[in-house]
């Protein structure tokens, strides 16, 4: 089991997936669960301020993860502020944890894989980066994707869910004390994936020796 955490658009989900392809591993993005909670409060007009309809927006959930609208900044500012809600967390605990513990071994990403989900998980990485580099790729990420995208805002918004995610009582974003820090600030994809492969594969050998 391979955990990856760390904070929003510093390349955990790049690297999470390479290495899932790396080492032969099914793969489970948790993000896209709140993600999807987020996208059926949004579609409803539902009220992210309020933990009851976010905790229903939660039920019968389904993903597509191809809606491009799952990766709107709209969508990811509500994902952001009912991920703080402790019901919603727990609402979704059981189906991650799940992944993480099936036969063979499972890479999740996410900000409380190794703290929370999977706190037993042979590898930890917590993946980070400088706001301003995350901030310059999430905007050239939405704009590949036609999403209009304007640097300070996002620079703002990167900040401000910064500050929710670690500050939040439950679940907060932190490394777990065993996690291999890996920052990627001056790296460019390729060569992310490559340092991350390199540095899990180093942890796994470790385990088994």
């Amino acid at each position: 089991m391979i955990a990856v955490d760390g904070p929003a658009a510093s390349g955990k989900g790049t690297i999470a997936q390479a290495l899932a392809a790396h080492f032969g591993l099914p793969h489970m993005d948790t993000g896209l669960l709140y993600r999807a909670v987020a996208l059926n409060l949004w579609r409803w007009g539902g009220d992210p301020a309020s933990e009851f309809e976010a905790l229903r927006a939660s039920d019968m959930l389904s993903i597509d993860p191809v809606d491009d609208e799952l990766r709107s900044e709209p969508v990811s500012r509500i994902a952001s502020s009912i991920s703080a809600y402790p019901s919603v967390r727990t609402a979704l605990l059981d189906r991650q944890r799940q992944f993480a513990g099936q036969p063979g071994g499972a890479v999740l990403d996410g900000r409380d894989i190794g703290t929370v989900i999977a706190p037993d998980a042979t590898a930890k990485l917590f993946v980070t980066a400088s706001a301003e580099v995350r901030a310059q790729r999430r905007v050239r990420e939405l704009l590949e994707r036609g999403m209009p995208a304007h640097y300070d805002d996002v620079l703002a918004d990167i900040r401000a869910r910064d500050e929710r995610d670690t500050a939040r009582e439950v679940a907060p974003l932190k490394p777990a004390s065993d996690a291999i820090i890996f920052d990627t600030s001056n790296l460019d994809r390729d060569a992310a994936i490559a340092e991350a492969i390199r540095l899990v594969d180093g942890r796994l050998a470790h385990s088994h020796s």
